[in-house]
């Protein structure tokens, strides 16, 4: 363990809202100093969208803040890569599954790394553990939980698991209420949800699988409940994903995993991240409201839309739009503005410093990330006041804890100028000939005509300097 971990270990006091307790409750890993964390991933037919980057950057910070606490982390999000969207995708192409998976995972690589986003510990393809699949389904069968439908399927007996609804706060006859099952599903009750489907002569080869139940493939909710099992074992910390998995995904994990456990335990904290909203509605891609993460790029860089979240909290509701990006974008340049021109001191946080306590104190309570941006911009008004080279040090590196303010500032700020670099000094020398011979018209036309092309020029005692508008 760093010495800087050492130093934050005696003031770890992180408060975790658990969706299970509905209470925000003091946290305590099950192993000392070692997180065992679950996220659900994509399902990956396409490209990522805006929805995705929500959940993706917010257990990335969660991520990142148990590592700044001290704990390890073994940080596992899975990769959906067998689905119906996903066979129906690859026929549309005619391509096999793999490879239209494979290239999917690459865009996605691409988007989380524009996003700042750092790599999980593990990364299982549903795929890759069919067997553990199949054995969590056989030993579901014999405790009576499971059983074999007229139409092939194998399905869990919901009403023989007695805690179900807990996670979503449900009881069965409401969850009766909401569900639309077809009579001929061969489902026995229309809350029952499917462990193996059946092959279907009109499905590929590749997404058929040799099983006791005959060829066919896993039901969704039983891909996690293996993943978990096989890296994390049965019983660990941290399980998440966003708000509309509650029910009936991770309702459906808990019974299939508990149910064909031994010891009665699965994760002790769920965690689930609020939606992102367009025009009042959850931005998804079966509502076609959606953008993906690389339209949003186009015009935006990726540390915007990763502020651009950051300043809500990961549970909020956040409503997507044009302005609030601008709006992001903007307050994140204040950040940059303020670093440029001062050279950090040290790459170490001073933890009994009072912004650094406070800081502190937010993201430990539930990972407060929109008090720890607003200590951010206090310390860049500190900043500007002092140019202090410590006063930096903490902005950056408290900042770097939310994977913010990583970047050279010049070099953010100056970032998809219109015009070439040198070509923006001349420019500016050239400002500065034409007011030393008090041609003030002159001056201000090149001001002007830099304006236009997006370069904004900045006066100081020390010069001139330069940022992209």
């Amino acid at each position: 363990m760093s010495d800087r971990a050492e130093s934050v270990l005696p003031f770890m006091s992180l408060r975790i809202h658990n969706t299970l307790t509905r209470s925000v409750e003091p946290f305590a890993s099950i192993e000392p100093n070692h997180v065992r964390m679950y996220v659900c991933g994509i399902t990956i037919y396409d490209h990522c969208h805006v929805g995705h980057a929500r959940f993706l950057i917010a257990f990335d910070v969660i991520a990142r803040w148990l590592r700044t606490l001290g704990y390890r982390v073994t940080y596992v999000r899975n990769i959906t890569d067998v689905d119906d969207k996903i066979i129906r995708r690859a026929l549309e192409r005619g391509i096999p599954i793999r490879e239209l998976t494979t290239e999917m995972t690459q865009a996605m690589h691409e988007d989380m790394a524009a996003l700042g986003i750092e790599p999980p510990t593990h990364e299982p393809r549903a795929t890759e553990h069919i067997g553990g699949m199949l054995d969590l389904i056989g030993k579901l069968e014999s405790r009576g939980l499971a059983y074999r439908a007229a139409d092939g399927d194998v399905n869990f007996a919901v009403r023989k698991f007695a805690s179900y609804g807990r996670l979503s706060g449900k009881s069965l006859d409401q969850l009766r209420a909401g569900e639309r099952v077809a009579v001929d599903s061969g489902k026995n009750d229309p809350l029952d949800f499917v462990l193996w489907k059946a092959a279907k002569e009109s499905e590929p080869d590749d997404a058929k699988w040799d099983s006791a139940y005959g060829r066919g493939r896993p039901g969704w909710h039983i891909e996690c409940s293996a993943m978990c099992k096989a890296l994390l074992g049965e019983h660990f910390d941290i399980h998440g994903g966003g708000m509309d998995l509650i029910f009936p995904h991770h309702e459906n994990e808990i019974a299939q995993s508990v149910g064909a456990g031994d010891s009665g335990r699965f994760a002790n904290v769920w965690m689930h991240n609020g939606l992102l909203n367009l025009d009042n509605e959850k931005m998804s891609k079966s509502l076609g409201n959606f953008f993906t993460i690389r339209d949003v790029l186009r015009r935006y860089d990726g540390e915007t839309l990763r502020f651009f979240f950051l300043r809500a909290h990961y549970r909020s509701a956040l409503a997507f739009s044009e302005a609030n990006l601008d709006d992001a974008r903007n307050a994140l340049r204040r950040l940059y503005t303020a670093l440029d021109g001062v050279e950090a001191s040290s790459n170490e946080i001073d933890w009994s410093q009072p912004q650094a306590a406070a800081f502190r104190a937010a993201m430990n309570e539930d990972f407060g990330t929109p008090e720890a941006v607003a200590i951010l911009f206090e310390l860049a008004g500190e900043l500007n006041r002092t140019r202090s080279p410590a006063t930096a040090s903490l902005l950056r590196n408290l900042g770097a804890t939310l994977g913010l303010l990583v970047q050279p500032p010049r070099a953010y700020l100056q970032g998809g100028a219109a015009l070439d670099e040198a070509l923006i000094e001349q420019r500016i020398a050239q400002r500065a000939a034409a007011k030393q011979a008090r041609d003030f018209a002159r001056a201000d036309a090149i001001r002007d005509e830099l304006a236009a092309l997006g370069v904004e020029l900045m006066d100081s005692a020390q010069g001139t300097r330069w940022v992209r508008s």
